[in-house]
């Protein structure tokens, strides 16, 4: 277990990016669906993070089409899905944003799923991390792609403490479904 300067429980952010999306002619940006990578992706990002024992609490979701699908075949591949709540300020949110609506997640809430879009989760990633294994933030720092899921790690009493540079980026993976041969 991860021990960091602070009181109060370990908690984690889990930033999820919606997978692959598809770009129908003429469906608004906020109505987009997942593209067929984006269906087999999804899933395989819900397996990943219970084969790493990473499951949430609590998942914020934007409601857009894409990052909806992407939250319901992710949490598919779990036993018990946690509860979800979709925030219209996750659409094409900036990191202030963001940050904003983490905070307000339940103190009872140790792990926290946010699933949006980039480039706000990955500036939020940047941002959040103050320490992190250097090849894993270089990673962030180059790409994050559709389905790439980071995980933050501190110790807090609660939400509201989550600052800029208070976090450790524990992961970083980008889970890929396979085509289906035939």
């Amino acid at each position: 277990m991860i021990e960091r300067a602070g009181t109060g429980p370990l908690r984690r952010l889990i930033v999820l990016r919606h997978a692959k999306s598809a770009w129908p002619e003429g469906v608004e940006d906020h109505r987009r669906p997942l593209a067929a990578r984006g269906l087999r992706d999804a899933p395989a990002a819900g397996r990943a993070l219970a084969e790493a024992d990473c499951l949430p609490d609590l998942a914020l979701c934007s409601p857009a089409v894409r990052a909806r699908r992407t939250w319901e075949l992710a949490s598919a591949q779990w036993g018990t899905p946690p509860p979800v709540r979709y925030d219209r300020r996750l659409y094409g949110a900036d990191v202030p944003e963001l940050l904003e609506v983490v905070r307000e997640a339940p103190r009872e809430v140790e792990t926290l799923l946010l699933v949006g879009h980039n480039p706000g989760l990955e500036e939020l990633v940047l941002e959040l991390a103050g320490d992190g294994l250097e090849d894993t933030l270089e990673q962030v720092r180059l790409k994050f792609p559709t389905s790439a899921i980071a995980v933050l790690t501190w110790r807090s009493t609660g939400w509201p403490a989550l600052a800029p540079g208070t976090a450790l980026l524990t992961a970083f993976t980008v889970p890929r479904g396979r085509k289906e041969k035939g």
